[in-house]
């Protein structure tokens, strides 16, 4: 689980899902040249077996980019040893505010001049 108020953290996961959580610093918000780790959109991220199981949240319940962002998350993750399956979910609680951003994802916006 990615933990509280700062999604980008481990919160106490397992070095496994640690390790998939920093391989999606790969993944960029198609909107603006910051991972989705540091945009605060994964929720939740745990393996099993070789299966990967993504809580995903959006900025917005219409995002036109949902499925862009989805295939990059599979196709990361299924690059990483011993994933053989990616499992997303979308979730809608806790909803995107910019308080999940984490400090280099509010320091990447605010450099791009975009209050947050």
């Amino acid at each position: 689980m990615t933990g509280g108020n700062n999604p980008s953290g481990p919160g106490g996961q397992a070095p496994r899902e640690a390790a998939l959580l920093d391989a999606l610093r790969d993944v960029f918000d198609p909107e603006f040249p910051i991972s989705i780790v540091d945009m605060g959109l994964i929720v939740d991220i745990r393996e099993h077996r070789g299966t990967v199981d993504v809580k995903l949240t959006l900025t917005s319940m219409g995002c036109p980019a949902v499925d862009m962002i989805m295939e990059d998350i599979e196709a990361r993750l299924l690059r990483e040893p011993g994933i053989a399956s990616v499992a997303i979910e979308i979730v809608w609680d806790p909803i995107w505010s910019p308080r999940r951003l984490s400090a280099d994802g509010r320091l990447a916006l605010q450099e791009m001049g975009i209050a947050v």
